[in-house]
């Protein structure tokens, strides 16, 4: 299987809508409750992005088909934040434990060594094995759990937070 990693595309929206939108409907790694359109996704989501800074967005293509994304965004939104950002990673179903989320992180760490970035930060929805694996691989460390803070499917959610030093 031969993954590429780059930017994002605006013609990368539409599947990357639709990889998301399982995510919310199949599993709780995401606390989104309702599936999004690719309209309402390039107002609140894809226009934060851009091809430098700290706030990324990276597609990983197979055969010309988006099997992933990974982003670093605005931790939050009080300006003593900008330094600090928040990544994710997300892999099509079907595609997970394929080594994809690893190439993802490489080239978005790679990206942001060169930014004026200082910490990144993750939430992880637990039980989330794969996930806290691959964020302790790049160097994150637990430094949270914030109990049954989601509720999704019936049922409520701890949250997981990592950190890595940059």
């Amino acid at each position: 299987m031969d993954i590429s990693v780059r930017n994002v595309r605006d013609t990368d929206l539409d599947a990357l809508v639709e990889l998301y939108n399982r995510y919310i409907a199949e599993t709780a790694i995401t606390f989104d409750l309702s599936p999004y359109t690719p309209e309402q996704r390039r107002e609140s989501w894809l226009s934060h992005y851009s091809d430098s800074g700290r706030h990324r967005l990276l597609v990983a293509e197979c055969d010309r088909q988006i099997v992933g994304y990974a982003t670093s965004s605005k931790f939050a939104t009080k300006a003593a934040y900008d330094t600090s950002v928040e990544t994710s990673i997300y892999v099509a179903l079907g595609f997970t434990g394929s080594g994809i989320g690893r190439q993802l992180y490489s080239a978005l760490f790679d990206v942001l060594e060169t930014e004026d970035v200082h910490r990144a930060y993750a939430g992880i929805t637990l039980p989330n094995e794969a996930s806290v694996a691959i964020h302790q691989k790049f160097g994150f460390e637990q430094v949270a759990i914030f109990q049954e803070v989601g509720r999704k499917f019936d049922r409520y959610w701890d949250v997981a937070w990592f950190q890595k030093n940059l």
